[in-house]
């Protein structure tokens, strides 16, 4: 579990968080949601230490992150895995080499040892043959399973992703939302998913964070999403003619 507790951030007299207090649970898949400068990706940055908190704290399974050092800070982001958006895979890489690299950088295993991890990462994600390609010789779809092999291959306990489905077809983002769910429930992850799709919140939102100007406006699940009375997260859900149609008779 993590726990944001009353977290402030200020970017000069610029207050973008407002005492949120939200938790996270293990083994479920966790959304923030939220428009455009809503502040939800600021949110995300302050649990992973990217931004420090001004206010308030971030508890990684009664951990205090926020009062560590930052020496003490490296045992629990060995244990955070991060799926970026577009995958910000290595160019230069091969598949292989680009899920091997947390491995090279933060364990003393041999190469033989990477390389079977790898293997095991790329397997589970339902890539075969691919270990020698580059990032260019793929399609967006396969980058960003690539990507979420790398994400795991250190086992974490925690798995954050921003925007996992951005530039993805409809088809190819309900691959990956399947994927990063089971993953989540097959290892009991905390995994943390920053999204604008609908699709995504609708169809693997254990419970999700809708985050208004700065403040946590409204939590709750995909069950409870599109029959809540809160004005605001209607607004957000039924934005376009499409997500119109789902709202309750």
């Amino acid at each position: 579990m993590i726990e944001a507790k009353n977290i402030s951030k200020f970017f000069g007299d610029n207050r973008v968080l407002k005492d949120v207090s939200v938790e996270f649970d293990r083994g479920k898949t966790n959304l923030i949601i939220g428009q455009s400068g809503s502040g939800k990706t600021v949110l995300m940055k302050c649990l992973v230490g990217l931004f420090e908190v001004d206010k308030g704290q971030v508890i990684f399974d009664d951990r205090n992150f926020s009062e560590m050092s930052f020496n003490k800070r490296k045992i629990i982001r060995k244990e955070i895995g991060m799926l970026f958006q577009g995958g910000a895979l290595f160019d230069s890489l091969t598949v292989e080499e680009n899920v091997i690299f947390p491995l090279s950088i933060f364990t003393k295993q041999t190469i033989d040892e990477k390389r079977e991890r790898a293997n095991f990462c790329l397997k589970r994600v339902n890539l075969k043959n691919v270990n020698n390609l580059y990032p260019s010789e793929l399609s967006g779809g396969m980058k960003k399973r690539v990507a979420i092999a790398r994400a795991i291959a250190m086992n974490p306990k925690y798995l954050f992703c921003d925007e996992p489905n951005s530039g993805l077809d409809p088809i190819t983002s309900g691959v990956i939302d399947d994927l990063i769910k089971e993953i989540t429930e097959e290892y009991q992850i905390t995994t943390i998913i920053n999204t604008h799709d609908m699709n995504s919140v609708i169809k693997i939102g254990d419970k999700i964070a809708f985050i208004h100007d700065g403040e946590l406006w409204w939590k709750g699940t995909k069950h409870e999403v599109l029959k809540t009375s809160n004005k605001e997260l209607n607004d957000f859900i039924f934005a376009t003619e499409l997500t119109k149609k789902l709202i309750p008779k």
